[in-house]
């Protein structure tokens, strides 16, 4: 018996010993994110390419544009950045949000005009 609660100590000491392993959030492939703007919604897709932390996105619009930006995962939550020229000069756009299963959600903030709420659903 003293054996056995030697063995089951030690056994015990390294698992607790061991880093534990988050789960890490994973949002590669295609989505279908929307805006509701004051013009109505608009529905762009958009694809995500993850190593690590680390995406790279590409978002085609309602007439066909592709923009391209690169952004993070951290657990659940997800952040990026495009820029888009604008009539006006660039505009810098950052979407921020919650990933929950197939389903994305936060806020977006069009440079200084403003924000909106956004919501993706994986394809």
């Amino acid at each position: 018996m003293p054996k056995v609660l030697a063995v089951f100590s030690i056994l015990l000491i390294i698992a607790l010993s061991l880093p534990l392993v988050a789960t890490e959030t994973d949002v590669s492939g295609d989505w279908e994110l929307s805006v509701q703007t004051r013009r109505g919604e608009i529905t762009w897709s958009v694809h995500f390419d993850q190593d690590g932390q680390s995406l790279t996105v590409t978002m085609i619009g309602p007439r066909g544009n592709e923009t391209t930006g690169e952004g993070t995962i951290n657990d659940s939550q997800i952040e990026w950045t495009i820029t888009r020229s604008t009539p006006r000069g660039e505009m810098t756009i950052t979407y921020k949000g919650e990933v929950k299963g197939q389903i994305m959600s936060g806020e977006v903030q069009f440079g200084n005009f403003g924000s909106r709420q956004w919501k993706a659903t994986k394809k």
